[in-house]
């Protein structure tokens, strides 16, 4: 499990240190402005070097990548990821599951959860923020963010 320490830097911002499952350690400083570096350690003493400078809409882009909404491995069914009480889930949509071939809005997903359905993944097309209209198919991978209680009514009204 990989280890990350947070720390405020007075008048820049935070920094994160992390130290990967894999040994290797790297540097986010997120500054008040939005901009992100990243940083990686190059030797034993810890010398560090800036690898890249990102914008906040760049950061968010990458972020959403290795988070995997854009692509998710196969060998992943279902995915999870907490960020204090929010929860990004990735669900995939069977074909017994009573949501299919219905539309979000027809499920009332967000009024009746709390939960959003943020983007929906299907063969090798990805729908970024699917609309009221857009309809569930089997072997659908939906991208769910909410709390794990509103994730839970969700799931159990896809079933």
């Amino acid at each position: 499990m990989s280890v990350v320490r947070e720390s405020d830097l007075i008048g820049i911002g935070k920094k994160y240190q992390i130290e990967t499952e894999a040994g290797d350690n790297m540097v986010v400083v997120i500054h008040d402005d939005g901009r992100r570096e990243l940083y990686r350690f190059e030797d034993e003493d810890h010398e560090t070097h800036c690898v890249m400078t990102l914008s906040d809409e760049e950061s968010r882009q990458v972020a959403g990548i290795l988070g995997g909404l854009s692509y998710k491995p196969k060998a992943l069914e279902t995915m999870e990821l907490a960020l204090d009480d929010l929860r990004i889930e990735w669900y995939k949509v069977g074909a017994s599951n009573d949501g299919v071939n219905k539309s979000i809005g027809e499920l009332e997903v967000r009024q009746r959860t709390g939960a959003s359905i943020i983007a929906a993944i299907h063969d090798d097309e990805t729908k970024i923020n699917p609309g009221p209209d857009y309809v569930i198919q089997t072997d659908t991978t939906l991208v769910i963010a909410g709390k794990a209680k509103n994730i839970k009514m969700l799931k159990e009204i896809l079933l």
